[in-house]
């Protein structure tokens, strides 16, 4: 079952976020598993949005992640999931 995650990183900011995704080298492209990634400014953070083809593929992916922002000195973030009833995609 798909899943959308968000993730809220206190004190991150978009220089972290920029190393995070230049270390993880995905040429631009989501990761294995992720069907669609966005990430953005917050209040006082760095807030991540992604749908997920299942938990697994998001437990799988942290796997990788989570050391590269641990490297960066990215916080660790408030994390909510929940499950996808629906995913909309523009017409073309």
């Amino acid at each position: 079952m798909a899943i959308a995650v968000m993730q809220d990183f206190p004190g991150a900011t978009q220089e972290q976020y920029d190393r995070v995704t230049a270390q993880l080298d995905l040429g631009g492209h989501t990761p294995k598993g992720c069907l669609f990634h966005t990430a953005g400014p917050i209040e006082g953070g760095w807030r991540v949005v992604d749908v997920w083809e299942s938990q697994d593929a998001f437990n799988a992916f942290v796997g990788v992640l989570g050391p590269v922002a641990q490297s960066v000195g990215i916080p660790q973030p408030t994390v909510t999931i929940w499950p996808i009833h629906n995913i909309l995609t523009p017409k073309g």
